[in-house]
């Protein structure tokens, strides 16, 4: 286990722990007047038809000390399997991971949304004290990236204070919790929510491993 991974794994489980106690109701709150379908953001050939679904939150340092982790399940077994990612922001505890899930569902409309993904987790602060975790005007922030990544800024903004934007990340919520997850990074492995968040990566490995035999026979 990397000494960032474990690290930052064990302050998150700490923060997490108080958040359960104090502040387990109000987690998210969907708009349940939204008829909107759940993202589908996928990558991976998927030839085994396993598929591991991430419901992440971009402001969350467990999810940011996970992300090298899961980079790597994805690098290794990338023809075998089918990663998702689907948004559940904690807006309780988290003030700008809402926003930040919107700025990566406008992206998506340009066709940027792993980029995105990808440079919100790299832009995060784990520590909660610098950049956009802790912006008044986070979007300003996500402009700058969008404008990095190509994409028409104006559109961007327009899309991120979309209601269709706010409905996907609604619907994806309301999985997660009809999933009865509470906190993040939560995993839906094979049409099975993980219990308990794999330890490293070689556990995350052979969890992938077992799967993919248990399913294919190979």
């Amino acid at each position: 286990m990397s000494k960032r991974f474990a690290f930052i794994l064990v302050i998150s489980v700490i923060l997490f722990s108080g958040f359960l106690i104090f502040g387990k109701k109000d987690t998210n709150t969907p708009n349940n007047s939204s008829s909107s379908r759940p993202t589908s953001h996928t990558k991976g050939q998927g030839k085994s038809g396993v598929v591991l679904v991430e419901y992440g939150d971009f402001q969350c340092s467990a999810c940011y000390a996970y992300e090298p982790v899961i980079k790597e399940i994805f690098s290794t077994y990338n023809e075998q399997i089918t990663f998702q990612f689907r948004n559940f922001p904690l807006v309780q505890i988290h003030k700008n991971a809402l926003v930040a899930s919107r700025a990566a569902e406008a992206a998506a409309l340009q066709g940027k949304f792993w980029e995105m993904h990808d440079k919100l987790y790299e832009t995060q602060d784990p520590s909660g004290k610098t950049g956009w975790v802790v912006a008044d005007d986070p979007v300003s922030y996500f402009a700058e990236i969008a404008a990095k990544l190509g994409m028409n800024v104006e559109k961007f903004k327009t899309d991120l204070k979309s209601s269709a934007v706010n409905d996907s990340i609604q619907a994806d919520i309301k999985e997660g919790q009809a999933l009865d997850f509470s906190g993040t990074p939560s995993f839906v492995l094979d049409g099975k929510r993980i219990e308990k968040n794999p330890a490293d990566l070689q556990a995350f490995k052979k969890l992938i491993e077992d799967t993919i035999k248990a399913k294919t026979g190979q």
